[in-house]
Parts: C-alpha cells; sequence; structure tokens
C-alpha cells in the first residue's frame, strides 16, 4: 500500500468503528438505563435561569463537547506516540473511549439526571454515606488543582512563541502573541454574545450567523496585532489563573454558555480541518507504529537507579503499563468529564433521551479528536518532534492540514487558527474546573454565599499558581503524567459508584463494574510508582532541579500519596455499605 494511503485509511476505519459504537453499544447501554422522556428533568423542574436552564441539545452538545474537550485528548496522544509509537495509542483510543469513556460519561449524566442533578459526590452521600463523600470531595479537589495546573501550563506554551522569520515572507510574526490576541478577543465576543443573548434575546440561528464568522474574525485579527500582548510565561500562568477565578463567579448565561457555544464551532472546524487533512492531504505517516522495547514492558523498571540526584536513569513515563494509560489520559477515560456531566450538563438537560448524544455521542467524538491529534504527530519525524511541546506539534499539525487547501499565502491565518484551536479546547476546561472546585470548597465547609465562594474559587486557581510559580518552566510531563492518573482514578471512582446504584436498583451492572476494576487496577499501580519516585528524590535530597526550580516528581509523590488513601477510604466504604446492603 502506497504510504499516502496509510493514514486515510486509518481515519476512515476509525470513523466506522466509533460510529458503530454509538449505534450499537452506546444504543444498549442506553437501553440499561430505561431513558424515559416522561420524566421531569432537574433542569425543568428548577429552572432558574441561572444554573438551571432547559437547554436545546445542539446548544448543549456545542457547551459540553468544548467543556470535556480539553488538553487531554490532545497533548495526551502526542505524549504517548512520542514514547510509545502510534500504534498501541490508536488501539487503547478506539477501544477505551468505546468500552470505557463513553459509558463513563453517559452513565455519570444520567445518574445525576436522577438524583436532582447532584454531583457524582452527593450520589456517593447518598449510596455510601458521609465518609465516602468526604474522601470523594477531597479527591476531586485535589484532581482539579491537577487539572488546573497541568492545563495552564500548557496553555501558556501556546501564547508564548519567538518572533520567527517565515520561509517566503518578507515579514517577522510572533505566534505566541497572535495566538494570545486571538484568544483575548475570543473572551470579549463571548461575553458580548452573553449579553446579547441576555438582554436582545435574537434568534440563535441570528446570534451564529453574527458570532461563528466573528470568532474566526477574531483569529485574523490576532495575526494583525500579533505583537500586542508579548509577555513571559510567568505573566500568563497569572494572567490564566486570575482569568478562572473571574470567570468562575460570573453567571453562567454571561461567558460560560455563550464561549462553550462559540468554542463548540471553532472545535468543529478543528475537527473538519483534521478530517481534511487526514483524509486528503497526502501525508505520509513518519512515526513508527510500535516503539516499545524490553525495558519499556519490564513492570519493575522504575527501580533502577538514578543516575545523578535528582535525576532518573530511565523516564518512568516510557513504561507501557501503566502509563500509556494514564498518559493519554482524556482522549479514552476522563474522569473529569464525570464533574462536568453532574456539575454543569445535568442541569440543562431537557430531556432524558438527550442523555445519549451529549453523554455517549460527545465523548466518542472527543475520541475521534484523540485520534486527529495523534495524525499531527504521525506524519513528523521523531527527530522532529523530540522535545517540542504538544501544543505546538498539534497547532502545526493543523496548520499544516489547513495550509494545504488554502495555500501557503494563508499560513499566518492557518498557524494562528491550528494555536488557538488548542487554547479553546483547553479554556472551558480551565475556568469549569475552577467553578467546580469553587462549589466542593462550599459544599463541603456548608458555606454559601458569594463571598464563601470568592474564596472557594481563590484556593481553587491560587494554589496551582504558587506551583507553577515555582516549578520548572518544562514541569508539565509531570504535571501531566499525575494529572492523567488521578483523571482516570477519578473516573473508576465515580464508575463505582454507580455501580453500586445500579446493583441498589436491581439492574444489571457489569457494564460498570468491569471498566471499573480495569481503570482502578492501572491507575493505583501508576500512583504507587509515582510515590516511589517521589520518596526517592526526597531521600536523595533532591529538592531543586538542576536550574533551581522546584523537584516537581516531589510533590507529585505527596499528592499522589494522599490520592492513594482517599480512594482507599472511598472503596472501603463502598464495601461497607454492600454488605449493610439487604440481600
Amino acid at each position: 500500500m502506497p504510504p499516502t494511503l496509510e493514514l486515510p485509511f486509518i481515519a476512515a476505519g476509525v470513523l466506522v468503528v466509533l460510529t458503530l459504537g454509538y449505534l450499537l453499544y452506546g444504543t444498549f447501554i442506553a437501553r440499561q438505563y430505561r431513558l424515559d422522556d416522561s420524566r421531569t428533568t432537574p433542569a425543568v423542574l428548577k429552572n432558574d435561569g441561572e444554573d438551571f436552564i432547559p437547554t436545546r441539545p445542539f446548544y448543549l452538545l456545542g457547551q459540553h463537547f468544548s467543556a470535556i474537550a480539553a488538553a487531554g485528548p490532545i497533548a495526551g496522544p502526542i505524549f504517548a506516540c512520542m514514547a510509545f509509537g502510534w500504534g498501541p495509542c490508536l488501539l487503547w483510543i478506539v477501544l477505551g473511549v468505546i468500552l470505557i469513556g463513553a459509558v463513563h460519561d453517559f452513565s455519570a449524566l444520567i445518574a445525576s439526571v436522577r438524583h436532582g442533578a447532584h454531583s457524582i459526590a452527593e450520589i456517593a452521600r447518598e449510596t455510601l454515606g458521609r465518609r465516602a463523600w468526604l474522601a470523594l470531595v477531597c479527591f476531586i479537589w485535589l484532581a482539579l488543582l491537577y487539572v488546573i495546573t497541568a492545563f495552564t501550563q500548557i496553555t501558556s506554551s501556546t501564547f508564548v512563541g519567538k518572533a520567527e522569520e517565515l520561509e517566503g515572507l518578507s515579514t517577522t510574526f510572533n505566534k505566541g502573541g497572535a495566538v494570545a490576541a486571538a484568544s483575548t478577543l475570543y473572551l470579549v465576543l463571548a461575553l458580548l454574545m452573553g449579553i446579547v443573548q441576555r438582554f436582545l434575546k435574537p434568534p440563535m440561528w441570528l446570534s451564529t450567523l453574527i458570532f461563528v464568522p466573528a470568532t474566526l474574525g477574531c483569529i485574523w485579527l490576532g495575526t494583525r496585532i500579533d505583537d500586542a500582548l508579548v509577555f513571559g510565561p510567568k505573566f500568563w500562568y497569572a494572567a490564566i489563573l486570575i482569568y478562572c477565578l473571574v470567570a468562575s463567579m460570573l453567571p453562567m448565561w454571561l461567558l460560560q454558555q455563550p464561549r462553550g457555544y462559540l468554542g463548540g464551532f471553532v472545535l468543529y472546524f478543528a475537527i473538519a480541518v483534521g478530517v481534511m487533512g487526514v483524509l486528503f492531504g497526502g501525508f505520509e505517516i513518519r512515526q513508527p507504529a510500535w516503539a516499545v522495547d524490553a525495558d519499556k514492558l519490564n513492570p519493575l523498571a522504575f527501580l533502577s537507579p538514578p543516575a545523578a540526584p535528582g535525576e532518573q536513569a530511565w523516564p518512568i513515563t516510557n513504561m507501557l503499563v501503566p502509563f500509556l494509560f494514564v498518559t493519554i489520559a482524556c482522549g479514552a477515560c476522563s474522569g473529569f468529564h464525570g464533574l462536568i456531566c453532574g456539575g454543569t450538563t445535568s442541569k440543562q438537560i431537557a430531556k432524558e433521551s438527550h442523555c445519549k448524544s451529549i453523554g455517549f455521542g460527545a465523548m466518542l467524538l472527543e475520541g475521534f479528536v484523540a485520534v486527529i491529534a495523534l495524525a499531527t504527530i504521525m506524519i513528523v519525524t521523531p527527530e522532529q518532534s523530540r522535545g517540542a511541546p504538544p501544543a505546538r506539534i498539534y497547532g502545526d499539525g493543523l496548520a499544516l492540514f489547513l495550509t494545504r487547501f488554502l495555500g501557503p499565502e494563508a499560513f499566518l491565518f492557518c498557524a494562528t487558527f491550528g494555536a488557538m484551536a488548542f487554547s479553546t479546547f483547553v479554556f472551558d476546561t480551565l475556568d469549569i474546573s475552577t467553578r467546580l472546585g469553587r462549589y466542593l470548597l462550599q459544599e463541603l465547609f456548608a458555606a454559601p454565599g458569594r463571598i464563601a465562594g470568592f474564596l472557594g474559587a481563590a484556593a481553587t486557581a491560587g494554589v496551582p499558581l504558587l506551583m507553577l510559580l515555582f516549578a520548572d518552566p518544562n514541569a508539565y510531563r509531570a504535571f501531566w503524567t499525575l494529572f492523567g492518573t488521578s483523571n482516570q482514578l477519578l473516573a473508576a471512582l465515580t464508575l463505582l459508584s454507580i455501580t453500586l446504584w445500579l446493583k441498589r436498583s436491581g439492574r444489571r451492572y457489569w457494564y460498570t463494574l468491569a471498566p471499573t476494576v480495569f481503570v482502578g487496577s492501572i491507575t493505583v499501580w501508576a500512583l504507587v510508582i509515582q510515590c516511589f519516585m517521589g520518596a526517592r528524590d526526597v531521600a536523595a535530597g533532591a529538592w531543586r532541579t538542576g536550574a533551581g526550580n522546584l523537584n516537581a516528581t516531589i510533590p507529585n509523590g505527596a499528592v499522589a500519596l494522599a490520592l492513594l488513601g482517599l480512594a482507599a477510604v472511598f472503596v472501603v466504604e463502598a464495601v461497607r455499605a454492600v454488605r449493610r446492603a439487604p440481600a
């Protein structure tokens, strides 16, 4: 087979499998929950115009998809391809997203809708008791801190770029500055749309016709003012997290809903560009399908001694098991999605039948986003991709896809679009994570009110800011590993809660129990390894890296230990709940 046909056949095959997964397995799972549109959903019952708002499926799908499809399905597959080759990555993405990820999202969404749009933590309190609820709330909050930390550091990398002479163009272009400007204009545009929708109430088709092209106009304008917002990474850490703090306190109608709607179109455009580039761009696969040797298959490879204090003789993230699974993270399965389902999306479901397309369908769409991200690294050589940040690889890949059809004269727009698509994926997740952290802390301390909410949001955004200011600028790989691990262990705990709910309801539950066992085992193993690595660096006195920054392995190890302890408490309470239940 000619090399130029390999990538199109792979992508087409993935599309067919995902479509069949939705039609067959998705329908099977939906039947298990007996969706019934005669039930009144919490959005309809509590419609308050603030948090509970019945929303049309297409509008809600865009908002939900843009909230869940963050850096995970992009950076994860790129990181994993560098370590293991594209073959294992593709296999896990396709199988994981259908059998585990989509089942998790759909189950979390319908469980929340059936429990008054409560979070998974509240459902755990009803099912397992207060101690399990307390452990899960603390676990979720720690996991959210790593979502925010990892995503902020990776996003800031798209805003920082050297001004470089472009081949064939007599101009100096700062891509990072252009992306920063375009992203800022995009957020202002979303605010404007929220105000227009709230007070002028135009038909949605008219708002779409005006604001979606205006979003593309923001990208074009960003290329014209690429030197207006040129700052270093620490500035962007602070700016992004201050934005998260402010955005998490705003009403959903003002920013989150319109930004999610517009962001959904940007993501749809990015997917369309990816599909066109993969199927018709004529690109060759230049990465190895299998880059795994005996060391990467050795389950005890992490025990090899470090070459020097603070260094590792061999990166633990090169272990196929368990780090393939936790590195790809949201591209196959994400516990964070359960927080979105129970935190915001369930409050906007107008009918139960909408849960299948929004829960199961959006996750399959995210799986294909992961495949497109994988394609952006598959078309470059290992030498070209070595050491490059995933945001740059993805953005440049989309730019190559788009330039192939628009021509080289459109390169500035294409380059900015590719990088902004990445930051658009992430923005929604960052401020939603901060909002969810605020909800959790207010719930934990029983402190309603705006002041308590502000303090909760400040704590949720402030801890990541401190970590980023003192950590190495290249620590995102270490932060990513713990983020992916905690994220997928959260998915296992969510599925465990749903399994117990199904068992108590007298329904079949094997389709949630099997993923619980698999994902739980993988993630516990990954946390144990990270605990060991942190303890080893503490014993060696390697608190700082060679550049004098905080060694991220040590706080990662401490947080990994805390997550293991909280997960153990939750599982123990689950076992007790099963024993207490009548036979």
